[in-house]
């Protein structure tokens, strides 16, 4: 994929993942609409929502702030985590065979958040800043000799 093309999935993708995010951590410290119902339907303690909520701003503010490429490296695990286990929590305590909404909506975040990880441009990958602090050294180390 070209540069520009990829730069464009890239930033079309990850403002997604991260507006998803950020709507669905506010719902959730809101306890806006089902999420109450989505818990206590699982057996979860309310006080997850909270949790939750918390973590996913947090997250998806980092997802889009500039810099840090470990903090996105362990949004994108923490992203990933969870949402395949929520959908996984529905799926094992389900017990009245709904394997709809609730199991297709974390998924599709998970593989949101998979393609923004694998879109991301050099800037964004851990270990690629010390490659080219390392390369301007050297051509500095050759300008001077």
């Amino acid at each position: 994929m070209k540069t520009k093309g990829k730069m464009i999935a890239y930033w079309t993708v990850t403002s997604l993942l991260a507006v998803a995010i950020m709507l669905s951590g506010i719902g959730q410290l809101m306890q806006y609409g089902g999420n109450v119902e989505l818990v206590t339907n699982i057996d979860y303690p309310l006080y997850i929502l909270t949790i939750l909520g918390i973590w996913k701003v947090l997250g998806a503010i980092a997802l889009l702030m500039p810099g840090f490429p470990r903090l996105k490296e362990w949004v994108h695990a923490g992203i990933f985590f969870l949402m395949t286990g929520a959908a996984l929590s529905h799926v094992f305590a389900n017990d009245y065979g709904d394997y709809g909404f609730n199991i297709i909506l974390p998924l599709s975040y998970a593989a949101l958040n998979i393609a923004s990880w694998v879109l991301r441009p050099k800037s964004r990958i851990l270990g690629s800043l010390l490659v080219n602090i390392e390369k301007r050294a050297e051509k500095q180390s050759l300008a001077f000799k």
